[in-house]
Protein backbone atom coordinates (compact mmCIF):
# COMPACT_ATOMS: atom_id res chain seq x y z
CA UNK A 1 0.00 0.00 0.00
CA UNK A 2 1.35 3.37 -0.80
CA UNK A 3 0.88 6.71 1.37
CA UNK A 4 -1.60 8.28 -1.65
CA UNK A 5 -3.89 4.70 -0.62
CA UNK A 6 -4.80 5.76 3.09
CA UNK A 7 -7.82 7.90 3.91
CA UNK A 8 -7.45 10.89 5.95
CA UNK A 9 -6.88 11.95 8.66
CA UNK A 10 -4.24 9.25 9.80
CA UNK A 11 -1.29 8.83 12.19
CA UNK A 12 2.17 8.33 10.21
CA UNK A 13 4.88 6.99 11.78
CA UNK A 14 8.43 7.57 9.71
CA UNK A 15 10.02 4.49 10.39
CA UNK A 16 14.16 5.43 9.45
CA UNK A 17 13.19 8.11 11.48
CA UNK A 18 11.76 6.32 14.78
CA UNK A 19 14.52 3.78 14.33
CA UNK A 20 17.05 6.12 14.45
CA UNK A 21 15.37 7.68 17.45
CA UNK A 22 15.40 3.97 19.44
CA UNK A 23 18.86 3.34 18.51
CA UNK A 24 20.51 6.65 19.71
CA UNK A 25 18.77 6.64 22.91
CA UNK A 26 19.67 3.07 23.57
CA UNK A 27 23.31 3.52 22.35
CA UNK A 28 23.41 6.58 24.81
CA UNK A 29 21.90 4.89 27.80
CA UNK A 30 24.06 1.91 26.98
CA UNK A 31 27.67 4.14 26.84
CA UNK A 32 26.67 6.18 30.09
CA UNK A 33 25.70 2.83 31.92
CA UNK A 34 22.01 3.79 32.89
CA UNK A 35 19.49 1.81 32.50
CA UNK A 36 16.80 2.97 29.73
CA UNK A 37 12.65 2.20 30.80
CA UNK A 38 10.94 4.38 28.41
CA UNK A 39 7.36 5.57 28.53
CA UNK A 40 4.78 4.69 26.76
CA UNK A 41 3.09 7.45 27.10
CA UNK A 42 4.22 8.66 23.68
CA UNK A 43 3.41 5.63 21.27
CA UNK A 44 1.03 3.62 23.04
CA UNK A 45 1.70 0.44 21.65
CA UNK A 46 3.52 -3.02 22.54
CA UNK A 47 4.32 -3.02 18.99
CA UNK A 48 6.96 0.03 19.77
CA UNK A 49 7.66 -0.85 23.31
CA UNK A 50 9.06 -4.47 22.05
CA UNK A 51 11.14 -2.62 19.71
CA UNK A 52 12.96 -0.21 22.45
CA UNK A 53 12.81 -3.83 24.53
CA UNK A 54 14.76 -5.56 21.67
CA UNK A 55 17.43 -2.65 21.95
CA UNK A 56 18.20 -2.87 25.58
CA UNK A 57 15.49 -1.36 27.78
CA UNK A 58 15.25 -3.04 30.91
CA UNK A 59 11.34 -2.42 31.01
CA UNK A 60 8.41 0.08 30.21
CA UNK A 61 6.77 3.11 31.78
CA UNK A 62 3.51 3.34 31.78
CA UNK A 63 1.00 5.88 33.66
CA UNK A 64 -2.28 4.00 34.00
CA UNK A 65 -3.35 0.78 35.05
CA UNK A 66 -4.89 0.15 31.79
CA UNK A 67 -1.76 1.05 30.19
CA UNK A 68 0.12 -1.51 32.28
CA UNK A 69 -2.53 -3.96 31.14
CA UNK A 70 -2.30 -3.34 27.77
CA UNK A 71 1.84 -3.62 28.33
CA UNK A 72 1.54 -6.75 30.45
CA UNK A 73 -0.13 -8.52 27.34
CA UNK A 74 3.18 -8.87 25.01
CA UNK A 75 5.56 -10.20 27.65
CA UNK A 76 7.27 -7.40 28.69
CA UNK A 77 9.75 -7.83 31.52
CA UNK A 78 8.52 -5.88 33.91
CA UNK A 79 6.82 -2.61 34.37
CA UNK A 80 6.84 0.64 36.48
CA UNK A 81 3.83 2.93 37.11
CA UNK A 82 4.93 6.38 37.57
CA UNK A 83 1.29 7.27 39.35
CA UNK A 84 0.02 7.21 42.58
CA UNK A 85 -2.51 3.97 41.99
CA UNK A 86 -5.41 4.86 44.79
CA UNK A 87 -8.28 2.48 45.29
CA UNK A 88 -9.37 -1.03 45.94
CA UNK A 89 -10.70 -0.62 42.21
CA UNK A 90 -7.34 -0.28 40.66
CA UNK A 91 -5.51 -2.30 42.81
CA UNK A 92 -6.98 -5.89 42.14
CA UNK A 93 -6.60 -4.42 38.54
CA UNK A 94 -2.59 -4.07 39.20
CA UNK A 95 -2.20 -7.01 41.41
CA UNK A 96 -3.71 -8.95 38.61
CA UNK A 97 -0.92 -7.42 36.71
CA UNK A 98 1.71 -8.37 38.91
CA UNK A 99 0.41 -12.36 38.63
CA UNK A 100 1.63 -11.89 35.11
CA UNK A 101 4.81 -9.35 35.11
CA UNK A 102 7.06 -7.99 37.73
CA UNK A 103 5.50 -4.55 38.79
CA UNK A 104 7.38 -1.28 40.17
CA UNK A 105 4.98 1.68 41.67
CA UNK A 106 5.92 4.98 42.95
CA UNK A 107 3.90 6.97 45.27
CA UNK A 108 4.06 10.02 47.17
CA UNK A 109 2.08 8.71 50.28
CA UNK A 110 1.76 6.31 53.01
CA UNK A 111 -1.93 5.61 52.48
CA UNK A 112 -1.63 4.27 48.83
CA UNK A 113 1.41 2.38 49.98
CA UNK A 114 -0.87 0.99 52.65
CA UNK A 115 -3.42 0.21 50.43
CA UNK A 116 -1.08 -1.54 47.86
CA UNK A 117 0.55 -3.47 50.64
CA UNK A 118 -2.56 -4.85 51.85
CA UNK A 119 -3.68 -5.96 48.10
CA UNK A 120 -0.63 -7.24 47.51
CA UNK A 121 -0.33 -9.04 50.88
CA UNK A 122 -4.00 -10.53 50.46
CA UNK A 123 -2.26 -11.92 47.01
CA UNK A 124 0.48 -13.89 48.42
CA UNK A 125 2.81 -11.15 45.93
CA UNK A 126 5.27 -8.49 46.50
CA UNK A 127 5.42 -5.39 44.71
CA UNK A 128 8.29 -2.81 44.31
CA UNK A 129 7.99 0.48 45.17
CA UNK A 130 10.04 3.56 44.22
CA UNK A 131 9.03 7.14 46.09
CA UNK A 132 8.77 10.07 44.52
CA UNK A 133 10.70 13.04 44.94
CA UNK A 134 9.67 17.14 43.64
CA UNK A 135 12.71 18.13 42.39
CA UNK A 136 10.76 21.41 40.92
CA UNK A 137 8.24 20.21 38.75
CA UNK A 138 5.63 20.73 41.64
CA UNK A 139 3.21 18.17 40.29
CA UNK A 140 3.84 14.62 42.27
CA UNK A 141 6.40 13.73 44.76
CA UNK A 142 7.58 15.05 48.12
CA UNK A 143 10.27 17.74 48.44
CA UNK A 144 13.59 16.65 49.72
CA UNK A 145 13.27 16.71 53.45
CA UNK A 146 11.98 14.30 56.75
CA UNK A 147 9.00 13.79 55.17
CA UNK A 148 10.23 12.40 51.70
CA UNK A 149 12.62 10.02 54.44
CA UNK A 150 9.69 8.80 56.61
CA UNK A 151 7.61 8.32 53.60
CA UNK A 152 10.51 5.32 52.41
CA UNK A 153 10.66 3.96 56.09
CA UNK A 154 7.09 3.46 56.31
CA UNK A 155 7.36 1.90 52.65
CA UNK A 156 10.21 -0.42 53.91
CA UNK A 157 8.68 -1.59 56.88
CA UNK A 158 5.05 -2.47 55.38
CA UNK A 159 4.78 -6.20 54.18
CA UNK A 160 4.46 -7.09 50.31
CA UNK A 161 6.47 -4.46 49.84
CA UNK A 162 10.11 -4.19 48.42
CA UNK A 163 11.21 -0.75 48.17
CA UNK A 164 13.68 -0.40 45.74
CA UNK A 165 14.84 3.68 45.66
CA UNK A 166 13.43 6.80 44.13
CA UNK A 167 12.16 8.30 41.22
CA UNK A 168 11.84 12.23 40.23
CA UNK A 169 10.73 13.75 37.12
CA UNK A 170 12.47 16.77 35.87
CA UNK A 171 9.93 18.04 33.32
CA UNK A 172 10.14 21.61 34.21
CA UNK A 173 13.87 22.00 32.92
CA UNK A 174 13.74 23.57 29.61
CA UNK A 175 17.24 22.84 28.61
CA UNK A 176 17.36 25.88 25.86
CA UNK A 177 15.90 28.45 28.19
CA UNK A 178 17.85 30.99 30.39
CA UNK A 179 17.73 29.16 33.52
CA UNK A 180 18.55 25.96 32.13
CA UNK A 181 22.18 25.63 34.03
CA UNK A 182 21.14 26.82 37.10
CA UNK A 183 17.97 24.55 37.22
CA UNK A 184 20.20 21.59 36.76
CA UNK A 185 22.83 22.48 39.15
CA UNK A 186 19.61 22.65 41.75
CA UNK A 187 18.64 19.27 40.59
CA UNK A 188 22.11 17.91 40.95
CA UNK A 189 22.60 19.67 44.92
CA UNK A 190 18.88 18.24 45.61
CA UNK A 191 19.64 14.82 44.43
CA UNK A 192 23.15 14.57 46.53
CA UNK A 193 21.16 15.48 49.56
CA UNK A 194 18.22 13.28 49.27
CA UNK A 195 20.79 9.99 48.65
CA UNK A 196 23.31 10.86 51.38
CA UNK A 197 19.93 11.08 53.57
CA UNK A 198 18.63 7.69 52.17
CA UNK A 199 22.09 6.48 52.37
CA UNK A 200 22.32 7.55 56.13
CA UNK A 201 19.05 5.83 57.08
CA UNK A 202 19.87 2.98 55.54
CA UNK A 203 17.36 3.23 53.02
CA UNK A 204 18.10 1.68 49.02
CA UNK A 205 19.48 3.44 46.40
CA UNK A 206 19.88 1.25 44.30
CA UNK A 207 17.31 2.71 41.72
CA UNK A 208 17.36 6.26 40.96
CA UNK A 209 14.92 6.82 38.08
CA UNK A 210 14.42 10.26 36.19
CA UNK A 211 14.73 11.87 33.37
CA UNK A 212 12.73 13.58 30.43
CA UNK A 213 12.93 13.99 26.54
CA UNK A 214 13.95 17.39 26.57
CA UNK A 215 16.96 16.47 29.03
CA UNK A 216 17.63 12.99 27.91
CA UNK A 217 21.98 13.65 26.90
CA UNK A 218 22.65 15.22 29.64
CA UNK A 219 21.21 12.46 31.84
CA UNK A 220 24.99 11.93 32.77
CA UNK A 221 25.60 15.16 34.05
CA UNK A 222 23.22 14.05 36.96
CA UNK A 223 25.45 12.20 39.71
CA UNK A 224 23.13 9.42 41.87
CA UNK A 225 20.77 8.97 38.38
CA UNK A 226 20.62 5.40 37.44
CA UNK A 227 17.84 4.70 35.16
CA UNK A 228 15.99 7.19 32.41
CA UNK A 229 12.06 6.95 31.49
CA UNK A 230 12.02 9.26 28.47
CA UNK A 231 8.81 9.28 26.59
CA UNK A 232 8.50 11.67 23.58
CA UNK A 233 11.45 10.66 22.19
CA UNK A 234 10.60 8.01 20.11
CA UNK A 235 7.81 10.22 17.43
CA UNK A 236 9.10 13.89 18.74
CA UNK A 237 7.26 17.10 18.08
CA UNK A 238 6.99 20.97 17.50
CA UNK A 239 7.74 21.31 21.31
CA UNK A 240 10.72 19.21 21.38
CA UNK A 241 12.05 21.17 18.35
CA UNK A 242 11.63 24.14 20.01
CA UNK A 243 13.12 23.35 22.92
CA UNK A 244 16.15 22.27 21.10
CA UNK A 245 15.85 18.59 21.93
CA UNK A 246 15.83 17.39 18.57
CA UNK A 247 15.72 18.92 14.99
CA UNK A 248 13.00 18.81 12.24
CA UNK A 249 14.64 15.34 11.34
CA UNK A 250 13.88 13.74 13.88
CA UNK A 251 10.02 13.70 14.47
CA UNK A 252 9.01 11.03 13.30
CA UNK A 253 5.10 11.47 13.40
CA UNK A 254 2.91 13.18 11.52
CA UNK A 255 -0.88 13.97 10.72
CA UNK A 256 -1.96 12.66 6.96
CA UNK A 257 -4.91 15.51 5.88
CA UNK A 258 -6.72 16.38 3.26
CA UNK A 259 -7.43 20.06 1.99
CA UNK A 260 -10.89 20.48 1.71
CA UNK A 261 -12.01 23.79 1.30
CA UNK A 262 -10.23 26.88 0.23
CA UNK A 263 -12.68 29.30 0.92
CA UNK A 264 -10.40 32.40 0.03
CA UNK A 265 -6.73 32.85 -1.00
CA UNK A 266 -5.72 33.17 2.18
CA UNK A 267 -6.89 30.57 3.86
CA UNK A 268 -7.20 26.50 3.70
CA UNK A 269 -8.85 24.05 5.65
CA UNK A 270 -7.77 20.46 6.22
CA UNK A 271 -9.91 17.45 7.75
CA UNK A 272 -8.55 17.43 11.05
CA UNK A 273 -8.89 19.88 14.18
CA UNK A 274 -8.50 19.38 17.90
CA UNK A 275 -10.05 15.62 17.75
CA UNK A 276 -6.92 14.79 15.63
CA UNK A 277 -3.94 16.88 16.86
CA UNK A 278 -5.07 18.73 20.05
CA UNK A 279 -5.70 22.10 20.72
CA UNK A 280 -2.26 22.38 22.73
CA UNK A 281 -0.37 25.31 22.04
CA UNK A 282 3.29 25.39 21.35
CA UNK A 283 5.61 25.06 24.12
CA UNK A 284 7.62 26.90 25.39
CA UNK A 285 5.62 30.06 25.34
CA UNK A 286 8.17 32.19 23.91
CA UNK A 287 8.41 30.19 19.96
CA UNK A 288 6.11 30.93 17.36
CA UNK A 289 2.52 30.22 17.84
CA UNK A 290 0.18 27.80 15.54
CA UNK A 291 -0.34 23.84 16.49
CA UNK A 292 1.79 22.21 14.12
CA UNK A 293 4.37 22.72 11.36
CA UNK A 294 3.21 21.62 7.49
CA UNK A 295 5.80 19.87 5.72
CA UNK A 296 4.54 20.49 2.10
CA UNK A 297 3.75 24.60 2.81
CA UNK A 298 6.36 25.15 6.05
CA UNK A 299 5.47 29.17 5.36
CA UNK A 300 1.77 28.06 6.40
CA UNK A 301 0.63 28.81 9.79
CA UNK A 302 -1.68 25.90 11.55
CA UNK A 303 -3.69 29.31 13.43
CA UNK A 304 -6.22 28.10 14.61
CA UNK A 305 -8.90 24.94 14.44
CA UNK A 306 -12.36 23.55 15.79
CA UNK A 307 -12.81 19.86 16.85
CA UNK A 308 -12.65 18.66 12.89
CA UNK A 309 -11.68 21.56 11.31
CA UNK A 310 -7.75 22.72 10.77
CA UNK A 311 -7.17 26.28 9.41
CA UNK A 312 -4.23 27.12 7.88
CA UNK A 313 -2.82 30.82 6.81
CA UNK A 314 -1.79 31.11 3.87
CA UNK A 315 -0.39 34.83 3.65
CA UNK A 316 3.24 34.26 3.89
CA UNK A 317 3.68 30.67 1.61
CA UNK A 318 5.53 30.97 -1.04
CA UNK A 319 5.21 27.56 -2.38
CA UNK A 320 2.83 25.90 -5.30
CA UNK A 321 -0.80 26.59 -4.47
CA UNK A 322 -3.35 24.50 -2.01
CA UNK A 323 -5.89 22.81 -3.76
CA UNK A 324 -9.18 20.78 -2.40
CA UNK A 325 -7.87 17.26 -2.18
CA UNK A 326 -4.09 18.11 -1.45
CA UNK A 327 -2.49 16.46 0.71
CA UNK A 328 -1.08 17.60 3.72
CA UNK A 329 1.36 15.62 6.75
CA UNK A 330 1.50 18.28 9.88
CA UNK A 331 3.71 17.55 12.83
CA UNK A 332 1.39 18.22 15.68
CA UNK A 333 2.56 20.20 18.62
CA UNK A 334 2.41 17.46 21.14
CA UNK A 335 2.53 14.31 19.70
CA UNK A 336 2.10 12.40 22.94
CA UNK A 337 -1.85 13.39 23.48
CA UNK A 338 -2.37 13.58 19.13
CA UNK A 339 -1.28 9.93 19.30
CA UNK A 340 -4.13 8.99 21.86
CA UNK A 341 -6.76 10.41 19.20
CA UNK A 342 -5.75 7.95 16.58
CA UNK A 343 -6.85 4.06 16.41
CA UNK A 344 -4.06 3.07 13.92
CA UNK A 345 -0.77 4.02 13.33
CA UNK A 346 0.97 3.79 9.94
CA UNK A 347 4.72 2.81 9.60
CA UNK A 348 5.83 4.28 6.36
CA UNK A 349 9.28 4.65 4.53
CA UNK A 350 9.81 6.61 1.53
CA UNK A 351 5.87 7.00 0.70
CA UNK A 352 5.34 3.04 0.92
CA UNK A 353 3.23 1.58 3.78
CA UNK A 354 5.21 -1.00 5.64
CA UNK A 355 2.87 -2.03 8.21
CA UNK A 356 0.51 -0.59 10.69
CA UNK A 357 -0.60 -1.36 14.71
CA UNK A 358 -3.53 -0.79 16.66
CA UNK A 359 -2.49 2.50 19.11
CA UNK A 360 -3.27 -0.39 21.84
CA UNK A 361 -3.03 1.93 24.57
CA UNK A 362 -5.29 4.66 23.37
CA UNK A 363 -7.71 6.14 25.98
CA UNK A 364 -6.50 4.05 28.94
CA UNK A 365 -7.21 6.32 31.49
CA UNK A 366 -8.55 4.58 34.50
Amino acid sequence: MTIEELDTPALLIDLDRLEANLERTAAYAAGHGLRLRPHTKTHKSPVVGRMQLNLGAVGLTVAKVGEAEVMAQDGVPNILVAYPVWGDAKWRRLIQVARSVPVTVALDSAVVAEGLSRHASQAGLEVSVLVEADVGMQRCGLPPGEALRALARRVAALPALHLEGLMFYPGHIDPSGPGAERELDRLRTELGRILEAFRNDGLPTGVVSGGSTPTLFRSHEIPGLTEIRPGTYVFNDCTQVAMGACGWDACAATILTTVVSRPDPARAVVDGGSKTFTSDPLRPSRAEGGYGRVLEAPDARFARMSEEHGVLDLGDCQGRPLRVGDRLRIIPNHVCVAVNMHERAYGVRGGTVERSWPVAGRGKLQ
